[in-house]
């Protein structure tokens, strides 16, 4: 990367620069290749937070089908984390596992799975009462199978309906094979769902249920590649804080199925992550280790000679942070990602850039300063696949509740072992905003949506540089320094001027 003019004298943020175009060779966004070259099986650059209110099972499948990588929280008991990363695993890479429901369930009941969007279905299963419906188990026998609604017809129906009444059409069932080339797959689901009026085809693996496709779906088969490991299964990462334990906390988890370790902390150079981070990459586990929060080139340093091979950067960032205005320590993210990638890349490492990002830009921007891969939180959060159930206000409209990872909330969850005492003294420090409504974009409701927009915008960015892959990216992207009128100046102005 290199500025237009003299380098600046001051830390910058994402909204203080911009990205000039260049001589391109590249001819359409999709010879464009995302993948973040860092160690992971990720084949996109965007990486799930591990935040309570993000990471959870149901979204690291999704993710990982469409080529990023989400880190469970180290909050959760270790049984937990297995047990989400097990389910991951189990999770078929080449179709979307469907939100099951019982033929008893409600209209209403269904609506707390699936927003309110065009091509959101649920599965009606018999007999899979008893099922979380947004976590379902497999090998169910595909002739279990009595119907798939779509969420416009469940709004469309009073609250109480049963969705055994509901049901109309019957399913399309294909056979596996069907999904050897993306086009043929893209080409069958078209035809069975214009033959059939259903909302979606159904996979059968050996007479069992393995999953199913939407016409979307079907084509984003041909525009993203999973997030597979070595055997062929959805990738998944798991954090681990530095307290207690930590090795023998690494250990579990890489022996429960992780694809990558995350030793977080909120201040990473600290003496304390030197330690567990040695701890754990001594026991050579064979796996990518992440290790953050820095900001600063000295931080990449230490850390990446006490074992990190990819490191996270951001320290108050972020939608749901109240670091900076608590303690006025952190750094603008434009600059903590510029200096610590430059370290980093001396070093054979990469870089990780957590939080602060709000639009597609930011994304690119991230990456033009040298990260490998962008953690992304809150936008997440308010997502169907996010961890918790659909909430609606008095207008109707679908939120999930998120909460900052330093908050009230969070140390409760965290220290909930402590007695009393010691969990009040905890949370009197607490930071970071404890509830929050996050709104589903009534557009992008799903995190594959998100995937759609951000990627579309980050490809075009790559295009405007004159850059094939991450690697030449990093080289080609020239960023220039912009007033605020400059930056209000790129926004498109509303409808209604």
């Amino acid at each position: 990367m290199e500025f237009i003019g003299a380098p600046p004298s001051v830390d910058l943020t994402y909204s203080d620069v911009f990205l000039v175009p260049s001589h391109s060779e590249v001819g359409s966004r999709l010879r464009v290749d995302l993948s973040p070259g860092d160690g992971t099986p990720a084949t996109l650059p965007l990486v799930a937070a591990n935040m309570n209110a993000v990471a959870g099972p149901r979204l690291a499948a999704v993710l990982a089908r469409r080529g990023g990588l989400a880190v469970l929280p180290q909050d959760l008991a270790f049984s937990d984390t297995a047990e989400a990363i097990r389910w991951v695993k189990e999770q078929p890479a080449q179709v979307d596992t469907p939100v099951v429901l019982p033929p008893e369930a409600t209209a209403a009941e269904a609506l707390r799975h699936v927003p309110l969007a065009p091509g959101q279905c649920v599965v009606v299963v018999e007999g899979a009462g008893g099922m979380d419906p947004a976590l379902p188990t497999g090998g169910i026998p595909v002739s279990r199978v009595r119907g798939i609604l779509s969420a416009e017809r469940l709004a469309a129906v009073p609250e109480d309906a049963v969705l055994r009444d509901l049901v109309r059409t019957e399913v399309p069932v294909l056979g596996e094979e069907v999904l050897a080339e993306p086009r043929a797959a893209f080409d069958a689901v078209t035809e069975a769902l214009e033959a059939s009026g259903a909302e979606a085809v159904a996979f059968e693996r050996g007479g069992a249920l393995l999953g199913i496709l939407t016409q979307r779906s079907a084509l984003r088969r041909s525009v993203y590649r999973p997030a597979l490991d070595g055997d062929g299964r959805l990738a998944v990462a798991a954090a681990v804080g530095i307290t207690g334990d930590a090795a023998g906390r690494a250990k579990q988890l890489a022996e429960a199925g992780a694809d990558a370790l995350v030793v977080d902390t909120a201040h990473g150079h600290q003496e304390g992550m030197l330690r567990a981070l040695s701890a754990i990459s001594d026991l050579g586990l064979g796996l990518p280790i992440v290790a953050g929060n820095i900001v600063t080139a000295d931080g990449v340093k230490d850390l990446v000679e006490a074992g990190a091979s990819i490191l996270k950067v951001g320290v108050g960032p972020g939608a749901m942070c109240t670091t900076r205005m608590m303690t006025a320590v952190g750094r603008p993210q434009f600059s903590a990602v510029l200096e610590a990638s430059l370290a980093a890349r001396e070093l054979g490492a990469h870089v990780w850039a957590d939080g602060g990002v709000r639009y597609p830009r930011d994304v690119a921007l991230a990456l033009a300063a040298g990260a490998a891969s962008v953690m992304i939180g809150s936008w997440f959060a308010g997502t169907a696949e996010s961890p918790g159930e659909l909430l609606s206000d008095g207008d109707g409209r679908q939120y999930k509740e998120s909460w900052g990872m330093a908050s009230t909330k969070a140390v409760k969850g965290r220290f909930g072992a402590l007695d009393a005492f010691e969990r009040a003294r905890k949370e009197l420090f607490a930071e970071g905003i404890s509830s929050s409504k996050i709104y589903l974009d009534p557009q992008r409701p799903s995190v594959e949506d998100l995937l759609d927009m951000i990627t579309s915008g980050v490809r075009s960015s790559f295009t405007y540089a004159g850059a094939g892959d991450v690697a030449a990216f990093h080289v080609r992207a020239r960023v220039g320094l912009q007033s605020a009128a400059g930056y209000e100046e790129g926004k498109a102005l509303p409808v209604s001027w």
